[in-house]
C-alpha cells in the first residue's frame, strides 16, 4: 500500500526495513528527539520492535520514502489506535539527517493525517513531543495541532529536566483547515 505526495510516498513498514531503522534508532543526534532514554539498541530489538509493530491491530506504520530516489528517508505511524472511539496517536522520525528542515516531515504527517481521517475516519489524532523539539513543535501547530498540556518534568537529560508537550487535532478542524 502506497500513499503518494509530491516528494515523499508511504509505503507499509516491513521487516526488510529493520537494518534502516536500525541505523536511525542508534543515532543519538536522531533520537534525541523522540527518545526520552537514548538507550542503545542490539540488532534483534529492533527486529522485534518491527515485528511486534508490522504485526499489530491497533497501529498503522509506514516508511517514508523520497519519491525521485525511493530512498526511505523516516517513519511515520498511528500507534494505539482506538476503533471505538475513533482516535490515535501519531508519530513521525525523520531517520535521514540530510532531509531535516526541507518540508520533508510535513509532507509525510499531512498524508499519514489525510489517511487517519479520510480513509479510516478518525475523530481525533494526538502526539506527544518533548518542549525542546522547537521545530516539530512548530510543525504541528501549522499542521493545526494546538496543545492539550504537559508532563512536567517528565525525563532527564543533559542535565536538566524536560516536559513532554501533548498535542490534539480534530477531524474537524483539519479538514476546515485543508479546504
Amino acid at each position: 500500500m502506497f500513499f503518494n505526495g509530491e516528494r515523499v510516498r508511504l509505503r507499509k513498514m516491513s521487516t526488510e526495513d529493520v537494518s534502516t531503522y536500525h541505523q536511525w534508532r542508534n543515532d543519538i543526534e536522531v533520537m534525541q528527539f523522540t527518545n526520552p532514554s537514548l538507550d542503545v539498541f542490539t540488532y534483534a530489538d529492533t527486529e522485534n520492535f518491527i515485528k511486534n509493530i508490522t504485526e499489530s491491530t491497533n497501529s498503522k506504520s509506514y516508511m517514508i520514502e523520497e519519491i525521485e530516489t525511493q530512498q526511505p528517508i523516516g517513519v511515520t505511524s498511528l500507534i494505539n489506535v482506538d476503533y471505538g472511539n475513533r482516535n490515535a496517536e501519531c508519530i513521525i522520525d525523520i531517520g535521514d539527517k540530510d532531509y531535516w528542515s526541507k518540508g520533508f516531515g510535513r509532507e509525510a504527517f499531512q498524508l499519514l493525517l489525510d489517511f487517519a481521517f479520510n480513509e479510516m475516519n478518525l475523530h481525533k489524532v494526538y502526539l506527544r513531543v518533548f518542549s525542546f523539539n522547537e521545530r516539530a513543535i512548530r510543525l504541528y501547530q501549522r499542521l493545526g495541532f494546538y496543545g492539550e498540556g504537559e508532563l512536567k518534568e517528565q525525563f532527564y537529560r543533559n542535565g536538566s529536566w524536560h516536559n513532554v508537550v501533548l498535542m490534539g487535532l480534530m477531524k474537524r478542524d483539519y479538514i476546515d483547515a485543508n479546504k
